[in-house]
């Protein structure tokens, strides 16, 4: 996919999140669209971006004990977060496969949660659809566990 096609995809899948309306925030940066999280604990985002050809959509956090409020979730719950994930896809109406989950701290120093969104290179297919049901079954999947979710307070 070119960067023509990429910037494109990206200003729809912004548009699409942007009436979605479940961001605190919502900007364009390079070669990725980046989606705050609403009411986590601390600051996490909601990334779609290219590592060479393969487009991934991410959760990342700066906050080491937001990623661990989110691993202690599943650990206390016995939930598989690849399960979880594919029933939010299948709830946005995804009927791709299902998406593997990593889990890492990258070089950025950035505590990420990512998967792989099955996109192909011919422009003028509309993936933005495909791509934006991953990006918000992400925050659907993640929005809820540990410390993403919101206090009763918020």
């Amino acid at each position: 996919m070119t960067c023509c096609c990429r910037s494109k995809l990206l200003e729809a899948c912004a548009d699409k999140a942007q009436k979605a309306d479940v961001f605190a925030d919502i900007h364009l940066d390079s070669e990725m669209l980046i989606c705050v999280a609403r009411g986590a604990a601390a600051h996490a985002e909601y990334r779609l971006g290219w590592e060479g050809d393969q487009l991934w959509v991410s959760l990342v956090t700066k906050d080491r004990w937001l990623s661990e409020s989110i691993e202690a979730t599943l650990m206390v719950t016995g939930d598989a977060i690849e399960e979880l994930l594919e029933d939010e896809l299948v709830d946005q109406g995804y009927e791709g496969e299902p998406l593997p989950v990593a889990h890492f701290r990258s070089d950025d120093m950035l505590f990420t949660f990512r998967s792989p969104i099955p996109v192909g290179a011919d422009c003028d297919t509309d993936v933005s659809s495909i791509v934006t049901q991953c990006l918000l079954a992400y925050e659907a999947c993640f929005g809820q566990i540990g410390d993403m979710a919101p206090g009763e307070d918020d």
